[in-house]
């Protein structure tokens, strides 16, 4: 079905990318080096490279806009506002800046289609006006809904702005031609906007990282873990909407046990300081930078259980991209979120890890007790997270499932007028 593709020009809007590793940027850079790879010509709208740590990165400082290219791709950034701190005013202004400059010079040449990544609602906007002016169709991949989030991820005055964001993203949504969704929870969230369901589509994200190969004992001994204590790690971002005060909790109320347990959150993010202030009296807690991709893999399986928190309120407004390399890593995974959100699904779908109530320390630190108390069932759903990925979430079915949902928008493109739902 990806014959279609060859010989194309697809543009990819999304204002993360490589050399980003976290987030969405992964399967940004995956699609675009896939679509390449199947033969289309493809050019890539970005940002500065700033996330986890909403910093531009060193390499990226003071320059306003340039090309490069990456994995055969053409990649195009422009320089906007990153806010160190996230408030709805800040966050609304980084997403004007990058409409505003990636508006100005746009990639030359007549994109076939037009493919956005969002949660960023720039780049929805950018990838629209792009499409409609070129006539192209506009597919858009849902990886976080933006107009749920400002609602529900606790950020500063998103109450106020829910209602607006949620406008702009319906809009979006409803011009292009095809809407990818990476986990079911989210269909009901974008068909309520207005989106038919014929042409709604599941596309999962899948594993990006490799399986763990390094000794485990020689890992944990240069992370300074001991044998005898047991490591809670939580990787990725430090934001509002993931709640990660649970684990400090956790950790003040595992204080005195034996076996010791010791917390780790591995990552940047506007939260990091604020954490790092409120874990300062917490000897069995630490915090550690981002390692890099070739090590990742194998921290990941130093640990022995791995945690992914997200605050009660968030529902059914993204899903934690980590998910899909905690499963890689052959550990138990245990999922303080809400019980009946996608994140949760996930994790029980899988059968590799235990979901308790969000924003309680103590139903956390009971489940994290109750593995220490039983290895083989530690082990049990450790190993399920490999099986789980190898039936559902290898990179071949997650990039197959995109090259198949831009074949089909680009085949019913050729012969569809603007008004029939398929060409924005």
């Amino acid at each position: 079905m990806s014959e279609i593709l060859v010989g194309r020009r697809v543009l990819l809007v999304s204002v993360n990318y490589a050399p980003e590793t976290t987030g969405i940027a992964p399967y940004s850079t995956g699609i675009a080096e896939h679509l390449t790879a199947c033969g289309a010509e493809v050019d890539v709208l970005a940002g500065m490279p700033h996330y986890p740590g909403w910093r531009v990165y060193d390499d990226y400082r003071g320059q306003w806009r340039t090309v490069e290219h990456r994995g055969g791709v053409r990649v195009h950034r422009r320089r906007g506002y990153v806010p160190s701190r996230q408030t709805a005013l800040r966050r609304a202004a980084y997403e004007a800046c990058f409409v505003a400059h990636g508006s100005v010079g746009p990639p030359a040449g007549r994109p076939d289609l037009v493919l956005t990544q969002m949660p960023a609602l720039a780049s929805g906007v950018i990838g629209g006006r792009t499409a409609r002016r070129h006539g192209a169709p506009h597919v858009v991949v849902v990886q976080d809904l933006m107009g749920a989030a400002a609602a529900q991820s606790g950020i500063r005055g998103g109450g106020r702005v829910a209602s607006l964001a949620a406008g702009v993203e319906a809009r979006i949504l409803n011009s292009a031609a095809l809407v990818g969704v990476v986990h079911e929870s989210f269909v009901d969230r974008v068909t309520a906007a207005g989106v038919p369901r014929s042409r709604v589509r599941v596309v999962p994200n899948w594993t990006h990282v490799r399986p763990p190969s390094g000794d485990r004992r020689t890992v944990r001994a240069r992370l300074g873990w001991q044998d005898e204590e047991y490591v809670v790690l939580h990787s990725g971002n430090m934001g509002l909407k993931q709640g990660l005060e649970v684990l400090l909790d956790t950790a003040r109320l595992s204080g005195r046990d034996s076996p010791r347990i010791r917390v780790v959150l591995m990552g940047d993010g506007n939260r990091r300081s604020h954490l790092a202030r409120l874990a300062q009296e917490l000897p069995n807690v630490d915090l550690l930078p981002p390692v890099s991709e070739a090590a990742f893999p194998d921290v990941l399986a130093a640990a022995d259980v791995l945690a992914v928190t997200q605050r009660a309120s968030v529902l059914d407004m993204s899903l934690p991209s980590k998910l899909t390399s905690y499963f890689m890593s052959g550990r138990p995974v245990v999922a303080s979120v809400a019980t009946t959100g996608g994140t949760a699904n996930e994790v029980r779908r899988s059968g590799a890890g235990v979901v308790v109530r969000p924003e309680d320390p103590e139903a956390l630190y009971g489940a994290v007790k109750a593995l220490i108390r039983d290895p083989a069932r530690s082990a049990t759903l450790g190993a399920r997270g490999p099986a789980y990925v190898r039936a559902r979430l290898s990179a071949q079915a997650g990039l197959g499932r995109i090259s198949a949902m831009l074949s089909e928008a680009l085949a019913a493109g050729q012969g569809a007028s603007c008004g029939s739902g398929v060409r924005p």
